[in-house]
């Protein structure tokens, strides 16, 4: 135990050496960090398994497919905690990244960088912006997208504006932007923009960077796609018997798993029905959550495969006025999409 707990300090010692160059791997030199990180490395590759909050991952490591690793159950980096085992036939290594698009994106790339991934899992749960699922739904959509990165235009101007910094090729309009007055009270289609002092905001792409580009030379992405692959195999999970009460309270009908073509992320709880309606029309978006698209740009970059399980916990605001869902179906929602997570292991490596 003291060897171990030994190893585990010098690991930390070497916490500055993370701003080293990475090989387009993702994997540091075991020369850089000492022999716990080599010996975890040896014995992959994993799968990166992303979890953003405890109660998310809690049923994780309690289900009886999870058994730690005998020499290594965990490493703590950066303030992270990093647990090794495995799951179903498959070796995983698995990090609680926190709340936000932040947390998930520098958890996401420490955990790429560390160690010998052939892949990321990616699961929580979401709100609901799809009219046509239910509370307790697993989604696992096709395509991410940030929808937090605006430009704010200023009160008077419209779509026939061009945008600040836009000729620079900093901001577009391609994206499409949000009215505010189509959303004042007694609003109808003929109220014009300038109409409240909010205007528009238009919807940005992100600057990626990818690992097998030119250094600071950006590209452009709004909606990344997950692993081909991983999709494929997913579809197979789709009638699986998932959960459908929390102690005496049920749902109206059995959840259901589906692949959906897409989900958003921003830093932001959705709770809104007029903002969940307009996300649902304007992007087609079913899942609403903070963190999976920061997740999915990073393993864009990084050219890691990746996919991402969101079980639906509210209706983002489509519900009850009186309260939000996720008070009462967090857990179920969690459960659920651990259940979904386990089933996708197993035909993976089947």
């Amino acid at each position: 135990m003291a060897g171990q707990a030994g190893e585990v300090v010098l690991v930390n010692v070497f916490v500055v050496l993370l701003l080293l160059v990475v090989g387009i791997g993702g994997a540091i030199s075991s020369d850089d960090y000492g022999p716990t990180i080599d010996r975890i490395n040896e014995e992959g590759p994993y799968l990166g398994i992303i979890v953003p909050n405890a109660f998310e991952m809690n049923p994780l490591l309690q289900s009886s497919s999870f058994v730690a690793h005998s020499d290594f159950p965990y490493i703590d980096f950066s303030g992270r905690r990093f647990r090794i085992g495995r799951l179903e036939n498959e070796k995983v290594i698995i990090v609680m990244t926190g709340l936000s698009m932040l947390n998930a994106g520098i958890g996401t790339q420490l955990l790429i960088s560390l160690f010998k991934l052939k892949g990321v899992l990616h699961y929580g749960i979401a709100g609901n912006a799809n009219p046509q699922l239910e509370i307790g739904d697993v989604t696992i959509p096709r395509h991410w997208a940030h929808t937090g990165l605006w430009n704010w235009q200023r009160y008077g101007d419209g779509p026939e504006n061009e945008l600040a910094l836009e000729s620079n090729g900093d901001y577009t309009r391609t994206i499409g932007f949000l009215k505010f007055s189509d959303y004042n009270i007694n609003a109808t289609k003929h109220v014009n923009s300038s109409d409240n002092f909010l205007n528009n905001v238009w919807y940005q792409p992100e600057e990626i960077f990818p690992v097998d580009g030119t250094p600071e030379v950006r590209q452009h992405a709004f909606w990344t796609p997950v692993d081909k692959h991983y999709f494929q195999v997913a579809k197979q999970v789709e009638g699986l018997k998932l959960g459908r009460c929390v102690n005496e309270t049920c749902l109206p009908r059995e959840p259901i798993v589906v692949r959906v073509e897409r989900g958003i992320s921003a830093n932001v709880f959705l709770d809104n029905s007029a903002y969940r309606e307009f996300m649902n029309s304007k992007f087609n978006a079913t899942a609403v959550d903070m963190e999976s698209a920061a997740i999915a740009l990073v393993c864009h970059q990084q050219k890691m495969p990746f996919i991402v399980i969101r079980s639906l916990s509210d209706l983002a605001g489509g519900g009850s006025s009186s309260s939000n869902e996720a008070d009462i179906f967090s857990s179920l929602a969690a459960q659920n999409a651990v259940d979904v997570l386990l089933k996708f292991i197993t035909l993976l490596s089947s």
